[in-house]
């Protein structure tokens, strides 16, 4: 766990470590802080639009074997390597955006869980699962992020 930079440190240009996001706190949430937000939107409206072909369903959901067990090996590795990131992001002392975003990579670990476990067993349920909780939570989170934003802006930092 390295410890944050000074205010001198941070004013000579050192980049923050690799992964941070550590933004200006007097920086209002720009147009690109909303991508997190439209993806999110767009996980639970296109699951939704596709659920309603059956066949499309179906392909979705029971491909080839060997597709499938890629798909589940795939999501199955994914869901390890978030998980990961968010004890490695929740175990640093960076306040409210780092948790909030080690939160949501827990969450998005849970998500590529089940969708790995629903083309393990060929099921849709996991799937639908994993698209609400993934969708769902990064919108979630996008908000709480701008939220915190607003916040620091309000305090002048």
């Amino acid at each position: 766990m390295a410890a944050e930079a000074s205010p001198a440190v941070a004013r000579q240009g050192v980049a923050p470590p690799r992964g941070s996001r550590r933004a200006d706190p007097r920086r209002l949430p720009a147009g690109g802080d909303l991508v997190p937000l439209g993806l999110g939107v767009a996980a639970v409206a296109g699951g939704t639009a596709l659920g309603w072909d059956p066949r499309l369903v179906r392909a979705l959901v029971a491909p080839p074997p060997v597709a499938r067990a890629a798909l589940a090996g795939a999501a199955l590795l994914l869901a390890v390597a978030l998980l990961a990131r968010a004890v490695e992001r929740l175990g640093r002392p960076g306040g409210a955006p780092d948790t909030i975003r080690g939160v949501r990579l827990a969450f998005l670990a849970v998500a590529a869980a089940a969708a790995g476990i629903g083309w393990a067993v060929g099921s849709a349920m996991p799937l639908v699962m994993a698209l609400v909780v993934g969708g769902v939570d990064v919108v979630e989170t996008t908000f709480l992020l701008l939220l915190v934003v607003v916040r620091r802006v309000e305090r002048g930092g």
